[in-house]
C-alpha cells in the first residue's frame, strides 16, 4: 500500500505504527546509543553555559552616573538630597543627573549629601 502525502512512514489510516524495534536486543542498543547522544548533548550545553557566563563576566560594569538626585516618597517625589554618584549613602530613589540639574537643585535648596558632599564639587555652597 503506498505511503499517503503528509503522513510519516508507518501511520496508515490513522493508525500509527511504532518506529522502534519490537525485538529486545535491538531496543537495548537503541537506549545505549540514546544515553550516549544525551550525555554527549549534556556536555555540550554545559560548555555553551560556561563559555555564556565567562563572556557574561568579562563584560565591564557600566559606569555610575557622576549625580543623583534622591526623591522623596509620596505622589509628588520632590527631590530631597543630592548626591555624588559614588556616593554610599544612596537608596532606590535616586535618579541620574548631569551636573546642571545638580548644581540647579542645590541652588534651589535641596540638601547636599553630608557623606559624599556633591555641593563641594560642583562649586555651589549651601
Amino acid at each position: 500500500m503506498p505511503l499517503m502525502p503528509g503522513r510519516a512512514a508507518g501511520a496508515v489510516r490513522g493508525l500509527s505504527v511504532s518506529v522502534l524495534p519490537p525485538d529486545l536486543p535491538r531496543l537495548r542498543t537503541l537506549v545505549t546509543y540514546l544515553r550516549g547522544e544525551l550525555s554527549r548533548t549534556e556536555a555540550a550545553l554545559a560548555e555553551a553555559e560556561a563559555r555564556e557566563a565567562a563572556t557574561t563576566r568579562q563584560q565591564p560594569a557600566p559606569e555610575p552616573p557622576a549625580w543623583l538626585v534622591e526623591r522623596g516618597i509620596g505622589v509628588g517625589r520632590r527631590p530631597v538630597r543630592v548626591h555624588a554618584g559614588g556616593c554610599w549613602d544612596t537608596s532606590k530613589r535616586c535618579t541620574p543627573a548631569t551636573a546642571e540639574q545638580a548644581r540647579r537643585l542645590l541652588a534651589e535648596g535641596v540638601s547636599a549629601c553630608p557623606h559624599c558632599r556633591p555641593d563641594t564639587a560642583l562649586g555651589v555652597l549651601e
